[in-house]
């Protein structure tokens, strides 16, 4: 039997499991293989704001950013403050049009 106070605090767990990423990789492996770890460029892929956001742009957002992780943010959503070299942060309007792109 789950206690009313248990409950309320696994509330917060599962809103941020709804958080949805798209990892290039393996998730939690922030190693390239060669001993150095993924950097994100957001600078590389600043040509895709104003486009629609969809998967394939968002695998082409990865590739010219170099990130590891993509973390799509829709329109007032909640987000973790973690910072992350390795992923890269692409938010979009109602219109599921890119407005900006950031590394974290």
């Amino acid at each position: 039997m789950i206690h009313t106070g248990k409950l309320f605090a696994l509330l917060p767990a599962a809103a941020l499991a709804a958080c949805a990423t798209t990892s290039a990789n393996e998730p939690g492996t922030p190693d390239t293989g060669n001993g150095e770890t993924a950097m994100c460029d957001p600078a590389a892929a600043q040509s895709y704001v104003g486009q629609k956001a969809t998967a394939q742009v968002g695998e082409q957002i990865l590739d010219a950013t170099g990130a590891r992780q993509l973390r799509w943010g829709p329109p007032r959503a909640a987000f973790t403050m973690d910072f992350r070299q390795d992923r890269v942060n692409v938010m979009y309007d109602d219109a599921m049009t890119i407005t900006q792109i950031t590394c974290g």
